[in-house]
């Protein structure tokens, strides 16, 4: 699979779920992001390795994003199943960020502090994007909430590649045995 497809189905994924969130039609993003999922798991050599990433993945978002909604730091427009933990699409948006662990970001594994280093940058840039179309508000003081996104980023990310690194369905020598 190539890297560009791999990109460009996450950000299909990523817009499906923040404006779904953002307009009160939550279930299109986790929709969109399901077919995202089973189109890359098609495309692995070791499809079951890639499910375990991004189930893992999808695990890992909803404790950390529901720690950042139980502390007050923010508040999700639409797709809440359970008070005080993220909406479902913020979970599909973990898991299809997964799909790119193997296939986009390859070139970050075993590159722990630079993978820290992007997630502290890039994942509150995200989640400020997704405000700013409407599907997140921040709850007091913008640079604490962004500060702790950072946070949840600098470890997540290397984490995830860690992750990614057991559970590689793109290997050359990957496969479901």
């Amino acid at each position: 699979m190539s890297a560009l497809a791999n990109f460009l189905a996450f950000q299909i994924g990523w817009f499906a779920c923040v404006l779904g969130g953002a307009n009160d039609l939550p279930w299109l993003g986790t929709t969109v992001s399901a077919g995202v999922i089973v189109w890359h798991l098609t495309r692995a050599a070791a499809p079951r390795r890639e499910l375990t990433l991004v189930l893992l993945s999808g695990l890992i978002g909803l404790v950390l994003d529901s720690a950042l909604v139980s502390l007050g730091l923010i508040r999700y427009a639409s797709g809440t199943l359970i008070e005080g933990m993220v909406p479902h699409w913020i979970v599909a948006m973990w898991m299809i960020f997964a799909t790119t662990l193997n296939v986009t970001f390859r070139w970050l594994k075993q590159r722990w502090r630079l993978a820290a280093v992007l997630g502290a940058l890039a994942g509150p840039l995200a989640y400020f994007g997704g405000a700013r179309l409407g599907a997140a508000e921040f709850i007091g003081n913008t640079t604490m909430t962004l500060s702790a996104v950072a946070v949840v980023w600098a470890i997540g990310m290397p984490l995830l590649l860690w992750l990614s690194d057991r559970y590689d369905g793109f290997a050359n020598t990957a496969t479901d045995d």
